[in-house]
């Protein structure tokens, strides 16, 4: 009788994420470190029984693609709450000081080259030198998929892309991110002479800025700005609901669109409820 005996090799292995299938290295999209693969040769053994050798091949092989499986199931997309989640925790690691994040990693650069891009979150922020979401949030390379322009504001191109983000890249979580003393939104309040094409920026803040005013009269200075950049982020929140893409994706709960502030001196991120 002739049975099947195997013998481990490591052998480059990778995976295909469109069809679950698995490639040599030859295909040039490693992923990970070497696995062993069962290699059968035939030999003659009256004594095991049939049963036995097909148990331990199965058993062999099981193993062997239990590993690269393992990766893909981690990368699975997480909730919007999950998502949240994970941004609150990196912006307490960032207020600590101390990263869980290489800013450096050829291994997630080439996983996010060969495998594509499966970012956690849409951040749509302002383009503030002083917040980057990536680091406000503690984020490894290609876990954010962020759009970012003066005011946070939800123009053609802001909104098309976050649509983007939603629909096919699949992001369970939006975050509108505004900022503590936003300039765009002082230009707003203060209604200053602008030149270009920023008056046209600022006019998507009025509305929001309008409201705060009519709402607090009396507001002034520090109070008044404040009020004005949450009442910009709820606004381009709004903004944002008013696409037919997000108003389909918030309907079958595809997405979650949620409002934050970061203060450009203490670092925290404020959520809004």
């Amino acid at each position: 009788m002739v049975l099947l005996k195997d013998t481990l090799h490591p052998v480059e292995q990778t995976a295909n994420p469109s069809d679950g299938s698995f490639k040599t290295s030859a295909h040039r999209a490693r992923i990970g470190a070497s696995v062993l693969l069962p290699v059968f040769t035939p030999i003659r053994d009256t004594k095991m029984k049939n049963k036995h050798a097909f148990v331990h091949c199965l058993t062999a092989l099981a193993l062997t693609l239990a590993a690269p499986l393992q990766g893909f199931c981690a990368d699975a997309s997480p909730t919007a709450k999950e998502a949240l989640e994970k941004l609150k925790s990196g912006n307490t690691r960032y207020l600590s000081g101390i990263s869980s994040v290489p800013r450096v990693d050829a291994q997630r650069r080439e996983e996010t080259a060969t495998r594509g891009q499966r970012p956690i979150a849409t951040v749509l922020g302002c383009s503030d030198a002083r917040v980057p979401p990536e680091i406000v949030f503690d984020q490894k390379f290609g876990n954010l998929f962020v759009i970012r322009v003066a005011g946070n504001v939800t123009g053609t191109s802001e909104v098309a892309s976050v649509e983007y983000g939603v629909q096919y890249l699949g992001t369970p979580l939006v975050v509108v991110l505004g900022h503590s003393a936003c300039g765009a939104v002082q230009a707003a309040v203060e209604k200053t002479p602008l030149d270009g094409k920023l008056p046209k920026l600022v006019e998507l803040i009025a509305p929001a800025v309008d409201s705060v005013k009519k709402a607090k009269p009396n507001a002034k200075g520090p109070e008044l700005m404040e009020a004005a950049v949450e009442a910009n982020v709820r606004h381009q929140m709004a903004e944002l609901s008013k696409s037919d893409v997000m108003k389909k994706a918030l309907s079958n709960k595809k997405v979650t669109i949620v409002g934050a502030i970061r203060n450009i001196n203490s670092g925290a991120v404020r959520w809004l409820d």
